[in-house]
């Protein structure tokens, strides 16, 4: 099968100033790589700090202006250039953002959907996106300060798919919701896989992000740490150490806590940076200056001491 979205050992770095003109670097992503076919959805999971809104951010060409990007990104098996990214973001690529804050609170709901487009046949396109997330069509004449919540996420959501896209990227989609609004959003996403678009859903809730997901790529303190298929958490077939500790600390999987906290954005680091925290730990884990992002047991890992199997 094609694929749409290819990233590469993708980092990101931001240059800050401290007294006077002293200038340091902090990596917030590397060495990240992660793809995405049609029809699927990979859920990008981790705790707040791992580097999650920065690869949405990265792809989309949103960083700031202090930022540096390095490694590759290929659309369809081209490079994806600011230049091509222009014409793709919002159209075929699009963007399902964290908040409804997003939505511009002086423009009516009608022509955000609509991105500009005022022909007959663009209203109709608008009106048919919001019917579909059960939305009627006076909701294309109201302000956002007029739609509740969930309606709002609809909004965006109709927004998205106005085009429609290819791939959509949904940052952190269900904050505030409660569990059956998340799963009628975790349902609009499998619709939309289901019409052959990829989705990244980028999530710190690994539950639920494995009742839509058809693969999870699990991020640690700004790099991939394993890829694995969904069904690989409830047979336990798990490669990294921090992935175990993030299913057993399901209310479902006993409900164990992971002593220790994520380490901050670093002007670089050597070795595994789950290793403080690593009940397996050695010290060429604290050694080694990158440690391989490889294949392993049917998924990815980057760790020396990989469990769940045998590298193919």
């Amino acid at each position: 099968m094609e694929v749409l979205l290819e990233i590469q050992n993708l980092s990101v770095s931001f240059t800050q100033y401290e007294r006077g003109l002293r200038r340091r670097t902090v990596w917030g992503i590397r060495d990240l790589s992660l793809t995405i076919r049609p029809g699927e959805i990979v859920a990008a999971v981790g705790a707040s700090g791992s580097g999650k809104s920065l690869l949405a951010h990265g792809i989309l060409g949103l960083l700031p202006y202090n930022s540096h990007m390095a490694g590759e990104i290929r659309w369809l098996g081209e490079p994806l250039t600011p230049r091509r990214l222009k014409t793709l973001r919002g159209r075929e690529i699009a963007l399902v953002p964290q908040g409804v804050t997003y939505l511009d609170p002086l423009m009516k709901v009608g022509p955000q959907i609509r991105h500009g487009w005022r022909d007959a046949a663009a209203r109709v396109r608008s009106r048919d996106a919001l019917g579909r997330y059960g939305l009627g069509p006076e909701t294309e004449g109201r302000y956002p300060f007029e739609l509740s919540g969930g309606m709002a996420r609809r909004v965006l959501l109709a927004a998205a798919v106005f085009s429609p896209p290819k791939l959509v990227i949904a940052d952190e989609p269900t904050p505030g919701l409660d569990a059956r609004a998340a799963a009628r959003m975790m349902g609009h996403f499998r619709e939309l896989a289901q019409g052959g678009a990829g989705v990244l859903f980028i999530t710190h809730d690994l539950e639920l992000a494995l009742t839509v997901a058809d693969r999870v790529a699990v991020l640690y303190g700004g790099e991939t740490v394993e890829e694995a298929q969904a069904e690989d958490f409830a047979a336990e077939r798990l490669r990294h150490p921090y992935t175990k500790a993030l299913w057993r600390a399901l209310p479902g999987n006993g409900f164990l806590p992971l002593d220790g906290t994520q380490p901050p954005p670093a002007g670089g680091w050597t070795g595994c940076r789950f290793a403080p925290r690593c009940p397996h730990c050695r010290p060429e884990c604290k050694k080694e200056e990158v440690i391989p992002y490889r294949p392993w047991a049917g998924g990815r890992v980057r760790c020396l001491n990989p469990e769940g199997g045998e590298e193919p």
